[in-house]
C-alpha cells in the first residue's frame, strides 16, 4: 500500500523538495497539507488537487488517514510537533535542525521509542550524489586515511529561498529561527562529515558573528550570519567549516576537501566533475554524478524518498533521532565554544 503523507509547512522546504517529491512518488499519497497560512495552503492545495487542507495541524492529525507527516516548519516548532504526530501514531520525517535545544531532541526521541514509530531527520547531504559516491571513495582506501578536511556552505541567506522572498522571514526572527547560519547550514557540514568519515565530532570550537543580515524593520538579526567552526574527530581528524548567509555575487558555494595519506578528494568544487580524486603524482580521477542541489537549482533531494522505502520495508531510517542528535549536538556545542571563546568537547550522549 503506498504511504499517506501529511505535510505540516507549505513554505520553501515544503513546496519545493517535500511536496512535489511525494507527489511524483508511486509508492506514496500525498494526502493532506497544514500551513498557518491559509491563503498559502489553499494556493498549494488547488495545485496538487487536495481537498484536504487545514491551518490547524492538530486537526489534520485527528480528522485525516495518515501513516506519516513531514514536518517543515520554523525551527522552535519541530519538537512539539513531532512529538504530537508520535502521539497520534504517525510516523515522521522533520527537517534540520531537528529542534533547537538537547532536550527538546531527546524528547523527541524518547516519542517515537514510546510510539513505536520512526523518526527521520531531513539531513539530505547524505543523500547528494557527489557525497554517496565519495563515502565509497573513502571507505575503499583509495585516498588512504584521511587527515585533515574543509567543507564549506554559503549561499546569499534564507530571504532569497524563502516563498516570501523578502527579509521578512522566520529565519530572521530569533524566536522562531533560535539558531542561525551555523544551525541552518552547519548542521548539514556536521552531518556530512560524520557520515563521510563514519565517526563522531568530539571537540570544536567556534567564530560566530552577524555582519550584514538585516530584518524587515532595518535591525541586524539577532542570530549570526557568518560562521568559522574548527573541530576533531573522534579519531583525531581536524577539520573546519565554513558558513555563510552573505555569499553575494557568486553561486552557492557548498563543497568539501579531505586530504588523505595518498590524495586528496574534492567535492563539488568544479562545476562539471562532481567528485575529483587527486594522487600525489598529479594524476586525476574524475566522476560526473548528478548536479548538486542548490537554491537557485533545485534537484531531487531522496530524503522523503528513502523515508517511504523505510515505511513500506518497517526498517528504521539511516537518518534516525540519533544521527540528527549527535549532529545537533556538535553544532549546539559550537554555538557554546563560541560564546566561551575556547574549544570545548563533544559529548555526543544520547
Amino acid at each position: 500500500m503506498p504511504v499517506r503523507y501529511g505535510i505540516i509547512g507549505c513554505g520553501a522546504i515544503g513546496q519545493r523538495r517535500h511536496i512535489p517529491e511525494i507527489a511524483a512518488n508511486k509508492n506514496a499519497v500525498l494526502a493532506a497539507l497544514c500551513d498557518m497560512n491559509q491563503a498559502r495552503v489553499e494556493e498549494v492545495g488547488e495545485k496538487y488537487h487536495l481537498s484536504e487542507l487545514f491551518t490547524d495541524y492538530r486537526q489534520m492529525l485527528e480528522q485525516v488517514e495518515l501513516d506519516a507527516v513531514v514536518i517543515g516548519t520554523p525551527n522552535y516548532l519541530h519538537a512539539p510537533q513531532t512529538i504530537d504526530a508520535f502521539k497520534a501514531g504517525k510516523h515522521v520525517l522533520v527537517e534540520k535542525p531537528m529542534a533547537t535545544t538537547r532536550e527538546e531532541a531527546k524528547a523527541m526521541i524518547a516519542a517515537s521509542k514510546k510510539a513505536k514509530k520512526f523518526l527521520m531527520i531531513g539531513l539530505n547531504q547524505r543523500f547528494m550524489p557527489q557525497h554517496v559516491k565519495a563515502r565509497q571513495i573513502i571507505k575503499s582506501g583509495r585516498i588512504g586515511n584521511v587527515l585533515s578536511f574543509r567543507t564549506a556552505f554559503k549561499h546569499r541567506g534564507p530571504e532569497s529561498w524563502c516563498i516570501e522572498n523578502s527579509n521578512n522571514t522566520w529565519f530572521f526572527r530569533k524566536k522562531e529561527a533560535v539558531l542561525g547560519v551555523t544551525g541552518d547550514l552547519g548542521i548539514h557540514k556536521a552531518d556530512l562529515m560524520r557520515y563521510l568519515l563514519g565517526e563522531d565530532i568530539a571537540s570544536i570550537s567556534g567564530i560566530l558573528t552577524t555582519l550584514d543580515k538585516r530584518d524587515h524593520t532595518g535591525k541586524l538579526i539577532q542570530t549570526d550570519d557568518n560562521a568559522l567552526l574548527t573541530c576533531t574527530t573522534t579519531s583525531g581528524i581536524p577539520g573546519s567549516i565554513i558558513l555563510s548567509w552573505t555569499n553575494y555575487g557568486e553561486a552557492e558555494a557548498n563543497y568539501t576537501v579531505l586530504y588523505g595519506t595518498q590524495g586528496v578528494l574534492m567535492l563539488a568544487t568544479d562545476p562539471e566533475w562532481g567528485v575529483i580524486v587527486r594522487s600525489p603524482n598529479g594524476m586525476e580521477e574524475r566522476y560526473k554524478v548528478g548536479r548538486m542541489a542548490t537554491n537557485e537549482k533545485q534537484t531531487t533531494s531522496g530524503v522523503s524518498d528513502a523515508f517511504t522505502q523505510c515505511l513500506l520495508k518497517n526498517k528504521a531510517p539511516e537518518v534516525d533521532g540519533v544521527e540528527g542528535y549527535k549532529s545537533l549536538d556538535a553544532i549546539l556545542t559550537a554555538i557554546e565554544a563560541a560564546q566561551q571563546g575556547r574549544t570545548l568537547k563533544v559529548k555526543n550522549a544520547v
